[in-house]
């Protein structure tokens, strides 16, 4: 690993000599702009205003605009003698719990590597010390022409460094959350987190980038004379009308990708429409309201029927019941 960057930490009154290494890599692919006509190459150059002719990179230097168009010119001898002590240390000033920390902040990760045999001693204090703490160290540094803000953790056997974001650059999620009220019920609570249980965890080195992969078949196809490969077209989910419905059926497809054999289908409970003051409007100018008018002809509809029941009452007592005919007694036919 190449460096980019030589300093030191200083840790208290101890300091340790370090060498600043990319912990990252780009594995993009990278295009370049061509003539649609021929393929040529498209290429910047740069001109010098005044002079309107091409200048090389050895005769580019810095220089700031002040707000009237004033060019005012800045060297890299300039920056290197900036008036701060964090030009080359890295300058710890707290040590905080991880999870202090907020991952919005978070930027490039560099790896602190020991420079150099004196320096091993105090970069293994300073690693086990993190280690036993489970704290992370908060520092700042100089890098490209500004002071930054960084994190210092134990990775494996080496300290790592996170750059982070001054506080004042994340911006609050003012707007970003739905501004009407919205109740999310037990039930689909249930729903959602089952559907976190069968999708469970994942190990990230499993994971890799698909679209990386696909780019490059279709260079290694179009260098070969091919015709690129198709893509098959993206399934289009309908859209969600009802919640419940879309949860389970979410919990079932990620049973069945996982070779797991699905529970029994419960029943989807549609979600209960909403009731909107226009299902019962009210007249005015001091008409009885509608809901009024229901009221009195179900009122009416009840006194009725309780009438007909009970004059079916009345009916029924006065109304003697039918008796059976009697049978006449056996006669029995005397001697002559």
């Amino acid at each position: 690993m190449r460096s980019i960057w030589n300093g030191a930490i200083s840790f208290g009154l101890v300091s340790i000599p370090i060498k600043l290494v990319n912990a990252t890599e780009n594995h993009s692919i990278s295009f370049r702009q061509i003539h649609t006509e021929d393929g040529g190459r498209i290429r910047y150059r740069k001109f010098c205003e005044l002079e309107d002719r091409e200048v090389t990179g050895q005769e580019i230097s810095k220089g700031y605009e002040d707000a009237d168009g004033t060019i005012i010119p800045i060297t890299d001898e300039d920056l290197a003698g900036l008036p701060i002590p964090t030009a080359r240390t890295i300058e710890i000033v707290a040590f905080v719990p991880e999870d202090r920390i907020d991952p919005l902040q978070m930027d490039a990760a560099y790896y602190l590597a020991a420079g150099g045999a004196p320096a091993a001693k105090p970069y293994t204090l300073l690693r086990e010390a993190l280690k036993r703490s489970n704290k992370v160290a908060i520092a700042k540094f100089a890098l490209r022409g500004k002071e930054r803000l960084g994190m210092l953790r134990v990775v494996g056997d080496a300290i790592a460094m996170h750059g982070l974001l001054w506080p004042d650059e994340v911006r609050a999620p003012e707007g970003v959350a739905p501004d009407s009220s919205v109740t999310v019920r037990d039930k689909e609570l249930d729903l959602a987190d089952a559907l976190m249980d069968t999708l469970g965890e994942v190990d990230l080195e499993d994971l890799h980038d698909e679209y990386r992969e696909a780019v490059e078949e279709v260079i290694a196809a179009k260098a070969s004379g091919e015709a690129p490969p198709e893509t098959p077209a993206p399934e289009r989910g309908g859209k969600v009308l009802d919640l419940m419905a879309a949860l389970e059926n979410s919990v079932r497809a990620a049973r069945e990708s996982r070779g797991e054999e699905p529970e029994e289908e419960a029943e989807v409970k549609r979600l209960p429409q909403r009731k909107t003051s226009r299902s019962s409007p009210k007249e005015t100018g001091g008409k009885k309201s509608t809901s009024t008018t229901k009221k009195t002809a179900s009122g009416a509809r009840k006194s009725t029927a309780k009438s007909s029941q009970s004059e079916k009452k009345t009916t029924a007592k006065k109304t003697p019941a039918k008796k059976a005919p009697a049978k006449k007694p056996a006669t029995r036919k005397r001697p002559a």
